[in-house]
């Protein structure tokens, strides 16, 4: 029987962090939503600095990342592209180029609330956890499951390497390098980066082994 990887400190430390500085920069709109301190937080970053300390990605990866999200923050939260790109990205209307939902890609159908969505959900009740956002987004939006991880992080780190293992990293890849290829703002097309060096740092951090499924988009 497989052992459960035990996190340290320092792990779950920096599994919070990723999760809160991450997730609401996929979830919230820049210019109505409600992460605008975390928005004005980004754009003060000197990004050499930052990379130094971005935790589970090496600085010389970072660092591009990063100077791309501070320098797409240089007009504002308040800039049109920076909103609209947001919501051509995220919200619509219109086809999405990279829709943020695991089961979109892993599903034969394409569609959200997949067998995988309904798996993921099945996970969550098994293991009494609760959704804390609106109960309309399905559960594997990259958003809620990057703040999924950091909560676990802090309150069942036991749970965080199956999550990952099971839910987030069998897609994620696949669908941040769709991100950072249709992102036309280089806030979003560094945040795709950044995210996904990071989520494939933790997974080499973590020594987590994850069977990738068929893509199907």
């Amino acid at each position: 029987m497989e052992q459960t990887k035990t996190l340290t400190d320092e792990q779950r430390e920096a599994l919070a962090f990723v999760g809160s500085a991450l997730s609401p920069l996929f979830l919230q709109d820049p210019r109505k939503g409600d992460a605008g301190e975390l928005f004005a937080s980004m754009a003060a970053l000197d990004a050499e600095e930052a990379a130094e300390a971005w935790p589970f990605v090496a600085p010389a990866e970072a660092v591009g990342a990063l100077r791309l999200m501070v320098d797409g923050l240089a007009d504002g939260i308040d800039a049109d592209d920076l909103t609209w790109e947001y919501r051509r990205l995220f919200i619509g209307p219109g086809r999405k180029a990279a829709p943020p939902w695991g089961s979109v890609y892993t599903d034969r159908d394409c569609v959200v609330f997949g067998l995988t969505t309904l798996d993921l959900r099945a996970w969550m009740r098994a293991n009494g956890i609760e959704r804390t956002a609106d109960d309309k987004m399905p559960e594997d939006h990259i958003g809620l499951l990057v703040a999924l991880m950091g909560w676990l992080a802090q309150e069942k780190p036991e749970l965080v390497p199956e999550l990952l293992e099971k839910h987030l990293l069998t897609w994620s890849s696949h669908y941040l390098e769709q991100l950072e290829a249709a992102a036309e703002h280089p806030f979003y097309e560094g945040l795709a980066r950044l995210t996904r060096l990071t989520l494939e740092g933790i997974q080499d951090d973590l020594g987590l082994e994850v069977v990738y499924p068929r893509y199907y988009r």
